[in-house]
């Protein structure tokens, strides 16, 4: 297996960031809407605002997976982030998503005095989910009808960590 390495992302990395979500299967799972624009990627990319951290996960020099965290700036939020992530289909189920939650979670407990890192997943999301509890992520509450899918309202679940 290929070694993943995960890394700040670079503005060549638009294109990519941009076809992974662009597969039905990516932006399913996740609040992103289907034709999402290169012009948005690039933009993101330039302009990443402070307290935000947004990463690629690469083998073989090729992206892929990309997330984003990000540390609330509220006075009284400052202990808590949140983030999101996105895997490539083409490399799915050969740990990129583990190797950018273990970056997330170093960066919150050894870098960004974060104390709680809290997420949203569709309810039936399986995989991620169990990635989730993993690494000591629980259940805090169900959404109902948090999002629109497919032309449905599904479930979502929180979910938070807390720093040991």
């Amino acid at each position: 297996m290929s070694e993943i390495v995960v890394r700040h992302v670079l503005a060549e990395d638009a294109t990519a960031i941009y076809q992974l979500y662009s597969q039905p299967e990516t932006y399913a799972d996740t609040l992103q809407l289907p034709h999402p624009s290169l012009k948005k990627w690039q933009e993101r990319i330039a302009s990443v605002p402070d307290g935000m951290q947004m990463l690629v996960a690469c083998m073989d020099d090729k992206v892929a997976g990309q997330a984003t965290l990000e540390v609330n700036n509220r006075a009284r939020r400052r202990h808590t982030a949140t983030f999101g992530l996105g895997v490539d289909v083409r490399y799915r189920g050969q740990g990129v998503a583990k190797a950018m939650m273990r970056t997330i979670i170093d960066l919150c407990d050894n870098w960004l005095n974060v104390e709680r890192i809290e997420l949203t997943v569709f309810a039936d999301n399986h995989a991620a989910i169990a990635l989730y509890e993993q690494f000591d992520f629980e259940t805090e509450g169900c959404a109902r009808r948090y999002a629109v899918r497919n032309g449905q309202q599904v479930d979502a679940l929180y979910m938070a960590r807390f720093r040991r």
